[in-house]
C-alpha cells in the first residue's frame, strides 16, 4: 500500500512537470484550445471549493487559482494527460478554514483527495459517494462534524478511509464492510459511538484498523479475527468490554496491538510471543487483565514496547533476554512480585536492551535488593520509576553514569542509607523522588548542579542537617518536598529566590526562626506548607504577593500577632490552616469574601472578639475555632457565648457605641442638669433622718436566729470572703426574707459557747455586684448559660443611684463620710437592678473644718486605700 501510494504521488508530480514542459515556447498551451465539457465541471467544482474556503492561512496558495492558469497547473491539482481531468486533489497543511462544498462530488476522475490537518469544518458531503474511481479519501485532522456517511461504501474502490482527528459522531456504518479493496481505516480522535461492526471482518484486504480516542462500546467482534493481513490494531480508549478473541491473538502478521484504557478482562495466551512473532508494540494498559505475563513474550523480539501498566497481573515478570530492541517497558501499578529477594532478577536481562529509555515498575510488590545491574543500563534510558514497592538496599554505586536520566524515582520503598553526592551528575533530571523510605544524613549539597530540576521529593525520611543553600542554583524548581524530616536551622531567604516554585512542603521538621519576608518573592506559589516546625515571628506581610496560593499551612509553630490586611489580597485560597499558634486580635472580616476557601482552622490561638457570620463561617462544618476563650458570637452550631456586652467592652464603645455616643455627648448637659434637678428635689421633698432618728430602727436578731437562717453558717451558703470577715446567704423565718451576714461588729450576741459573737446583716442583694456585670466571669456564664448585659438606660440608672449614695455620705450625714474604697465589686445590685453602696471597711469619717487635713480623720477600722481612688469602669 506505502509503495501504491508512493507511486501515486509520483505520477502526480510528473504530470505537473510535463504540463509545465509541454506548455513553453513552441508548444500550443492546454488552456488556449476549447476545453470539453469534463473539464468545464472540474474547473467549475474547483472553484466553488475555492469560494467554500473562508481563509487560506499565511500561504495563500489557492490565490493561484485564477482564469490566467489552466486550472490543471493550480497548486495542488494534478489531471490526467489524456484527458486533462482532475485526478489529484493535495491541500495538506495549507490552513485552510471553511468547508468541503458538494460539488467536489463533481470530480468524477478524482483518485486522491488529500486535505489533512486544515481547519475545515461542517459535514462530510454525501456527494463524494459519487467519486467512483476514489482510492484515497484523507480528511484527517480538521474540525468536521456529523456522521460518517454510509454511502461512502458507494466508493468500491476506497483503499484508504482517513478521518481521525475530527468531531465525528453516531456509529461506524455497517457498510463499510462492502469496502472489500480497503487497506487503511481511520478513524481514532473523534466521538464515535456504538459498537464495532463485524462486517469490518468482511475486509480481507484491510491492514490498519485504527478507532482510538472515541466512546466505541460493545465486545471485540470475533470476526476481526478473519483479517489475516492485519498489521496494527489500535482500539484504545473507548468503552470496550468482555475478553479479546482468541482468534486476534492468532493473527501473525500483527505488529501492533493496543486496547489501552477500556475494561477488557481475561489473561494473555501462553504462547503469546510464539502466535504472534512479529509483534513490535504491545499496550493493553488500564484494564482489568488478570494472570501472568507469559515467558514466551521473549520469543517477539521485535518487540520494543510492552504496555501493561494499571491491570491485575501476578507473578514474576520472566527473563527478557531476548528483547534487544526493547525501548520502553511498562509495568506499573500491578500486584507482580511477592515482596521476595527474586523479585528483580528480570532488571539484570535488560541490560541487553541497548536501546532502552524508559523503565516503569512502580505500584507492584517487587522486594528484595535494588539491584546494581541499574548502572549498566543503556546510557539512553530517560525514565526509571520504581516508587511503591519492596525494594530494600541503597541507590546503586554508579548511578551517575545514567547521564540521560530526567525522571529518578524510587518513592516509598525501604531503601536505607545516604544519598550519593554523584546524583548531582545527572545534570537532565527534571524529576528526582526519594520519599517514604528511611534514608539519613544530609541533603547533598551537589543538588545545586541539577539546575533542570523541575520536582524535588525527599519526604518522609531520616534526614537531618540543614536546607543545603545551593538549591538556590534550580532555578527551574516547581516542587520541593522535605516534609517529614529531622531538619534544623531556619528558613534562608536565599532559598525564596526560587521564583519558579509552585508547591513548598518544608512541614514537619525542626527549623526555626521567623519565616523571611522574601516568601513574597514565591508569586507563583499554590501551596505553602510550613507546619509543626518551631518557626516563630509575626505572619509575614510580604505573603499577600502570593496572590496565587490555594493552600496555606502554618499549623504547630509559635507564630504571634495579628493577621495582617495583606492576606486579603489571597482570594483564591481553598485551605487556610493557622491553628495551634499564638495569634491574636480579631478573626479579619475580609475572610468572608474568600468564596473559594472549603476549610479554615484557626483553633488554639488567642483570637478575640465577634465571629464573622458569612462566607466559609455561614457553615460550620468547614470551620473550626476552638481554643480560642476571647471568642464569641457567630453561628449557633459554634455553641459560642453571646458578645453583645462583650463586643461594647472590647470595642471600647467603638461602632455601635459611637453612634450612641454621638447622641450621649450631644445631651450630656441636659442629663447632667437633670439628674442635678432630681437630686435636688429629693433633697427638698425627703427630709433627711438623722442619727437620733435612726438610733432604734433595726431588727433584733439573735445568733440563733443568724445561725439557724445560714444552715449552721454553712459552707455551701458562703457567697464571699474579704479583709474584714466572711460572708453568707441566709433566708429569716420572719417572712422568708433574704439576708447576706458578714460575720463582724454590728450585730453583738454571745454564741453558744458563751464567746462575743459580732455581724453585720444585710438585706441579700440579688443581681450580685456591678463587676459581674461589667466583666462576667466566662466560665460562670457557659455555666449558667446566660450573658449578663446591662443597656445604656441601666447604666445611666446605676450611676445616679451611686451618685445619690455618694451625695448622702458627702453632705447629709452628721459627719461627712469618704468611702475610700468605691469600686464595681463594691456596688450592689437588687433584684430591680438598684445600685447601692457597700463595703465601709475603709470609710473615713471628715470633720467639715478639716477636709484638707487628714489629723483628725478615722475610720471604722483604721486609715487604709487613698481619697480620690475609684476603678475603671466600661
Amino acid at each position: 500500500m506505502a509503495l501504491a501510494m508512493s507511486s501515486w504521488r509520483f505520477v502526480s508530480f510528473f504530470m505537473h512537470v510535463a504540463l509545465l514542459f509541454f506548455s513553453g515556447p513552441g508548444f500550443p498551451h492546454v488552456a488556449r484550445s476549447s476545453p470539453p465539457a469534463g473539464n468545464q465541471t472540474d474547473r467549475l467544482a474547483l472553484l466553488e471549493l475555492k469560494a467554500a474556503i473562508t481563509s487560506t492561512g499565511p500561504f495563500g496558495n489557492l490565490n493561484s487559482w485564477n482564469e490566467s492558469v489552466h486550472f490543471c497547473l493550480w497548486v495542488g491539482v494534478t489531471c490526467g494527460r489524456r484527458h486533462q481531468r482532475v485526478t489529484i486533489l493535495d491541500l495538506d497543511h495549507q490552513n485552510l478554514t471553511g468547508h468541503i462544498p458538494p460539488h467536489i462530488g463533481n470530480l468524477s476522475f478524482l483518485r486522491e483527495l488529500w486535505l489533512r490537518n486544515n481547519s475545515l469544518s461542517q459535514n462530510i458531503p454525501s456527494e463524494l459517494s459519487r467519486l467512483r474511481r476514489l482510492q484515497i479519501l484523507s480528511l484527517r485532522n480538521n474540525s468536521l462534524t456529523g456522521e460518517i456517511r454510509a454511502n461512502i461504501s458507494r466508493c468500491s474502490n476506497l483503499a484508504a478511509l482517513e478521518l481521525s482527528g475530527n468531531m465525528l459522531t453516531g456509529g461506524i456504518p455497517t457498510e463499510l464492510g462492502s469496502l472489500t479493496k480497503l487497506e487503511i481505516l481511520y478513524l481514532g480522535r473523534n466521538n464515535l459511538t456504538g459498537v464495532l461492526p463485524p462486517t469490518l471482518g468482511n475486509i480481507s484486504s484491510l491492514a490498519v484498523l485504527y478507532a482510538n480516542y472515541n466512546s466505541i462500546s460493545g465486545k471485540i467482534p470475533d470476526a476481526l479475527g478473519r483479517l489475516s493481513r492485519l498489521d496494527a490494531f489500535a482500539l484504545g480508549v473507548n468503552k470496550l468490554f468482555g475478553t479479546v478473541p482468541s482468534s486476534i491473538f492468532n493473527l501473525s502478521s500483527m505488529t501492533m496491538f493496543i486496547v489501552t484504557l477500556n475494561r477488557i478482562h481475561g489473561s494473555l495466551p501462553s504462547n503469546l510471543g510464539d502466535s504472534l512473532p512479529n509483534l513490535q508494540f504491545l499496550d493493553i494498559g488500564g484494564n482489568m487483565f488478570t494472570g501472568s505475563i507469559p515467558i514466551s513474550i521473549s520469543n517477539a523480539t521485535s518487540l520494543f514496547h510492552i504496555g501493561l501498566a494499571i491491570n491485575n497481573f501476578t507473578g514474576k515478570v520472566p527473563p527478557l533476554s531476548k528483547l534487544h530492541n526493547l525501548i520502553r517497558l511498562i509495568l506499573a501499578d500491578n500486584h507482580l512480585g511477592a515482596g521476595e529477594a527474586s523479585d528483580l532478577t528480570f532488571i539484570k536481562s535488560l541490560t541487553n536492551a541497548t536501546n532502552l529509555n524508559h523503565l516503569s515498575v512502580g505500584g507492584n510488590n517487587f522486594g528484595g535488593l535494588l539491584p546494581g545491574e541499574i548502572s549498566n543500563f543503556s546510557t539512553e534510558i530517560v525514565f526509571l520509576h520504581m516508587r511503591g514497592n519492596r525494594i530494600v538496599g541503597g541507590i546503586p554505586v554508579g548511578i551517575e553514569n545514567l547521564v540521560n536520566l530526567q525522571i529518578l524515582d524510587f518513592s516509598t520503598n525501604h531503601l536505607t542509607g545516604e544519598i550519593p553526592v554523584d546524583v548531582g551528575k545527572l545534570q537532565k533530571l527534571r524529576t528526582f523522588g526519594l520519599s517514604n523510605n528511611k534514608f539519613q544524613g544530609v541533603i547533598p549539597s551537589s543538588f545545586g548542579n541539577l539546575t533542570r530540576l523541575a520536582t524535588l521529593r525527599l519526604s518522609g525520611n531520616n534526614l537531618h542537617g540543614s536546607i543545603p543553600l545551593s538549591l538556590r542554583s534550580c532555578q527551574m524548581l516547581v516542587e520541593l518536598r522535605l516534609d517529614r524530616n529531622n531538619l534544623t536551622g531556619t528558613v534562608a531567604r536565599e532559598l525564596l529566590s526560587l521564583s519558579s516554585l509552585l508547591y513548598l512542603d518544608i512541614s514537619q521538621n525542626n527549623l526555626t526562626g521567623s519565616l523571611p519576608l522574601e516568601i513574597g518573592n514565591l508569586r507563583n506559589l499554590e501551596e505553602l506548607d510550613v507546619s509543626d516546625n518551631m518557626l516563630s515571628g509575626k505572619f509575614p506581610n510580604s505573603l499577600g504577593s502570593c496572590v496565587k496560593l490555594r493552600l496555606l499551612m502554618m499549623k504547630g509553630n509559635k507564630f504571634w500577632g495579628i493577621l495582617p490586611s495583606s492576606l486579603s489580597n489571597l482570594r483564591g485560597m481553598e485551605e487556610l490552616d493557622l491553628s495551634h499558634n499564638n495569634f491574636s486580635g480579631k478573626i479579619p472580616d475580609y475572610l468572608e469574601g474568600f468564596i473559594f476557601l472549603r476549610t479554615l482552622n484557626l483553633s488554639f490561638n488567642d483570637f478575640e472578639g465577634v465571629v464573622p457570620q458569612r462566607g466559609i463561617f455561614s457553615n460550620a462544618t468547614a470551620v473550626s475555632i476552638k481554643g480560642n476563650k476571647q471568642l464569641c458570637g457567630g453561628k449557633p452550631e459554634l455553641k459560642l457565648q453571646s458578645c453583645i456586652s462583650k463586643e461594647l467592652r472590647k470595642k471600647g464603645f467603638t461602632q455601635t457605641m459611637k453612634i450612641i455616643f454621638s447622641i450621649c455627648f450631644g445631651s450630656l448637659g441636659l442629663l447632667l442638669l437633670l439628674c442635678f434637678l432630681y437630686l435636688h428635689c429629693i433633697r427638698k421633698t425627703t427630709k433627711v433622718p438623722s442619727f437620733e432618728h435612726l438610733r432604734n430602727p433595726f431588727v433584733q436578731l439573735s445568733y440563733q436566729s443568724l445561725l439557724k437562717a445560714t444552715n449552721g453558717f454553712s459552707p455551701a451558703n458562703l457567697i464571699g470572703e474579704g479583709s474584714f470577715g466572711s460572708v453568707y446567704k441566709g433566708t429569716l423565718d420572719r417572712g422568708g426574707k433574704l439576708i447576706a451576714v458578714k460575720v463582724l461588729t454590728a450585730c453583738s450576741s454571745v454564741d453558744y459557747n458563751g464567746n462575743d459573737f459580732k455581724a453585720l446583716v444585710y438585706e441579700f442583694m440579688a443581681n450580685g455586684s456591678l463587676e459581674e456585670w461589667l466583666h462576667p466571669n466566662e466560665n460562670d456564664q457557659k455555666e449558667h448559660e446566660m450573658s449578663k448585659c446591662l443597656n445604656i438606660l441601666q447604666r445611666l440608672n446605676i450611676s445616679i443611684d451611686v451618685a445619690s449614695a455618694l451625695d448622702y455620705l458627702h453632705h447629709h450625714c452628721e459627719a461627712p463620710i469618704v468611702h475610700c474604697d468605691l469600686k464595681p465589686s463594691n456596688i450592689l445590685l437588687d433584684s430591680e437592678m438598684i445600685g447601692h453602696v457597700g463595703d465601709f471597711g475603709l470609710a473615713k469619717f471628715v470633720s467639715e473644718d478639716s477636709y484638707d487635713s487628714s489629723a483628725n480623720q478615722s475610720s471604722a477600722m483604721g486609715i487604709r486605700g487613698s481619697v480620690g481612688y475609684a476603678a475603671p469602669g466600661k
